[in-house]
């Protein structure tokens, strides 16, 4: 054998053994590769009935968000028709009401003034009449 020859059995020994100890890594990482290949096949399976099941939620939401407008739509016309039902009950009987209150406050009063009138004219009546009944006695 040459040196030559040697030469090229050291280099091609060197090569392989190069390519033995690169062969783990790469087998290694092959099995990792292959294992994250099966957990994202995994995760887009689940994930599908997922992304389904929220479609049917969001759209279930989208339903009873309209019902609830539709049901806030009534509740302001019915708020409005009862604003205008007041402003029309203020306008047509609130006047006539507060005139008729003033009215009978009015003769409450003077009732009660005519009442008092009459009790102090019969306590006056009395304190005279008892003013006269002492001064006869003492005459």
């Amino acid at each position: 054998m040459t040196a030559g020859e040697i030469a090229g059995l050291i280099a091609a020994s060197a090569l392989l053994l190069l390519v033995g100890v690169l062969t783990y890594p790469i087998v290694k990482l092959g099995k990792t590769l292959e294992e994250t290949r099966q957990w994202i096949s995994g995760a887009k399976d689940r994930s599908l009935p997922l992304i389904d099941e929220v479609n049917t939620t969001v759209s279930m939401t989208n339903a009873q968000l309209a019902r609830v407008d539709a049901i806030t739509a009534r509740a302001e016309t019915v708020s409005e028709n009862i604003a205008g039902l007041s402003s029309l009950f203020a306008a047509t009987l609130g006047g006539p009401l507060v005139k008729v209150a003033a009215f009978s406050y009015g003769v409450r009063r003077a009732i009660a003034a005519r009442d008092r009138k009459e009790i102090e004219r019969r306590v006056r009546a009395e304190m005279k009449g008892g003013r006269r009944k002492r001064g006869a006695h003492t005459a």
